[in-house]
Parts: C-alpha cells; structure tokens; sequence
C-alpha cells in the first residue's frame, strides 16, 4: 500500500470516527434535553465529553490506536502505518515535558490518526538519581503510567501531565494516581494494586535502561526516524507537524526500539 493510500485511509477513518463522535454528541443532548434543570445538565455532560475527546478547542478529536509493547512504551499509530517514526521520551515530573505536551501533543495526536506518523512514547525516570521527592515523584507516576491499560493510556499520560506539581513538592501521590485514573475510565482492583503495590519496578528499570541505550540526556528527547529533533521542530506545532511531513516514509528508529 502506498503512503498516499495510507494517508487517504486515514483520513476516512478520521471522518467517520468524527461523525460518529457527533451522532453520539446529538443522541445524548437529544436525550438529556427534556425540561429546564435536565437542559443544564445536558449542556455540562456534553462538555465533559467533548474535553475527555482531548480537543484543546471544544471539538472532539479521534486517536489513532494505541497499542502497548513488551517493554512498556506505548505505540499510537493507524494500522498499516510503519514510518515515519516519533519517539519520545519522557518523564511525567519533568517540567519541560509538560511544556512539550501542552505545546504539541494535540498535533501529535493529530498527525498519527491522519496516519501520517507512527508515535512511540517512550516514559522513563530521568530523576532517579534525584533527591526526594522527586525520585519519588518520577517513579510513581511512571509506575502508574504503565499499569493503566493501553487503550486509555494517552488520556492518562495527559492527566498526569496536567497534574505535575512542583520538583521539589511531593506530588504524584497513590491515592490521587488511583483518583486520577477512575476520572479517566481506569478503574478495578488490578490498576489499584499495581500502582499501590509498584508492580512495574522491573519494567521501570528495564525503560531507564533503553534510555541509556538510545543515548537520551535530557527530556524531553524527540527523535523523527532516529534523527533528534531541534527545538525549533520538537516544540511547535507548526514545526513538529513540518518536521513529520517532510520525513521519509521509512521505519528507522533509535536503538531502544529493539529493547522490548
């Protein structure tokens, strides 16, 4: 199949995932609208469900699917979808990864499910030779990260993100992990007890370790097909989204890749 059919494919399942979203949107106001107080809550349910889409302007925004791999990083990419490859490595108590999400992460989004870019994100702890809290802080939140199910993961990576505190605060709590995760439709005694129980310590140890490998010395580290990213391409939208088109349609990634 060639690139253009794959983009094409993508962007009809786009649309129609879209005007899924929309019919359901319809179908629940249609519902909930039927006197003066239900039409308040209709109109504050409506808005949950659009912002819980991950749209940064109101509009609900599809994913491309996200699949977990053997050593714990997560992928998001359309079927059939091999390259270019985004890799990212992150840390959820780094403050520019935060900055980085805020500033891209909707146009990451966006570009997997055009199928344009295959994503694999990459968490591990960059502060685990830091001082508490913040090792502390690190490692519970990757620890989490990684027992949430795939299929709502990118919904939690943004939580997290949203809800990092300062480096030198303890944050990242268990009971607020767990909190966080039943916000986002994670919910069962099995999350519970992993997150409480860091039941992902051997696979933390195993992502630190890829890092390493891949060389990475700081976080965010954005790599397009191997290559690592400048700021000026890794931390705009409009750079990002440039970088991505511009890239051959090949399947070169940084070592790590093979880790898992």
């Amino acid at each position: 199949m060639s690139k253009a059919t794959r983009h094409r494919n993508a962007r009809e399942r786009l649309a129609e995932e879209r005007r899924r979203q929309e019919q359901r949107g319809r179908r629940l106001r249609a519902v909930l609208v039927s006197g003066g107080a239900v039409l308040v809550i209709g109109i504050v349910v409506a808005a949950v469900v659009l912002m819980r889409s991950g749209g940064d302007d109101g509009e609900a925004t599809a994913t491309a699917p996200l699949t977990r791999q053997a050593d714990g990083s997560v992928v998001m990419a359309q079927p059939g979808v091999s390259g270019p490859v985004l890799e990212i490595y992150e840390d959820f108590q780094c403050p520019a990864c935060q900055k980085f999400e805020e500033a891209t992460g909707k146009t990451i989004k966006e570009l997997a499910a055009e199928g344009k870019v295959k994503v694999v994100y990459r968490p591990f702890s960059l502060f685990r030779e830091w001082p508490e809290p913040t090792k502390g802080n690190s490692a519970r939140a990757l620890n989490a990260s990684l027992c949430a199910p795939a299929d709502k993961w990118i919904a939690y990576h943004d939580r997290l993100f949203a809800e990092q505190g300062p480096e030198n605060s303890k944050g990242f709590e268990n009971d607020d992990l767990v909190g966080w995760a039943k916000e986002v439709g994670i919910t069962g005694a099995a999350f519970e007890g992993c997150v409480r129980g860091a039941e992902k310590e051997p696979m933390i140890a195993q992502a630190n370790a890829a890092a390493t490998k891949a060389g990475v010395q700081s976080t965010p580290w954005v790599t397009l097909n191997g290559r690592k990213l400048d700021q000026n391409e890794a931390f705009t939208a409009a750079g990002l989204r440039k970088a991505v088109e511009n890239a051959p349609d090949t399947a070169t990634t940084s070592p790590a890749t093979s880790s898992g």
